[in-house]
């Protein structure tokens, strides 16, 4: 189950309405950090509470903390992804936003939150965690290359949140375990 997978110091959770400026928060600073690094790829500002929100009627979104309640992490976890991958059979869940506190989270906080998504989409009986990362992003190519994503495609001109312009991404997936004992998306 998705708990097992998160250990002390952090313990993960469903956001839930109140979790939307921290989402905000949390997105807007990881946008900040990789615009430092010279990654053009999210901009501050350009998800709102409104993105978070719709969401949570969509999918789900889960939020690791500390052991005093502070944000360190977050992921989205969609049931369907047409934009990227088109219509699909329900076999595949598919991650987006993986985000972590650049300033306070414990090292590998990124890859406990990629495993706790495996472990979640597991559990619904879904045999594949799918994703999409930028093209032109090497280093995070390499880091879900390494955690076992492999390429199963590309795409172009995929619509981007907040109007801004479309961009090129690498389809990765991997397929998992399966689960004993499933617990659907809601």
């Amino acid at each position: 189950m998705i708990a097992n997978v998160i250990e002390a110091p952090l313990t993960l959770r469903p956001a839930t309405e109140a979790d939307l400026p921290t989402l905000v928060r949390l997105r807007d600073e990881a946008a900040h950090w990789m615009l430092a690094q010279g990654i053009d790829q999210w901009r501050p500002g350009q998800l709102t509470e409104n993105h978070f929100r719709h969401i949570l009627t969509t999918g789900e979104i889960w939020l690791a903390a500390d052991k005093n309640d502070h944000p360190q992490g977050a992921f989205e976890l969609w049931w369907q992804d047409e934009d990227a991958w088109g219509p699909q059979p329900p076999t595949a869940a598919y991650v987006h936003r993986l985000m972590t506190s650049r300033t306070t989270a414990p090292p590998g906080t990124g890859r406990t939150l990629l495993q706790a998504a495996e472990a979640r989409t597991a559990a619904t009986g879904r045999t594949l965690l799918r994703l999409d990362c930028a093209a032109d992003n090497p280093h995070l190519n390499a880091y879900y290359e390494k955690a076992g994503y492999r390429t199963v495609g590309h795409k172009s001109g995929k619509p981007q949140p907040a109007g801004a312009p479309p961009k090129s991404f690498t389809l990765r997936e991997k397929k998992l375990p399966s689960a004993t004992g499933t617990h659907p998306p809601k």
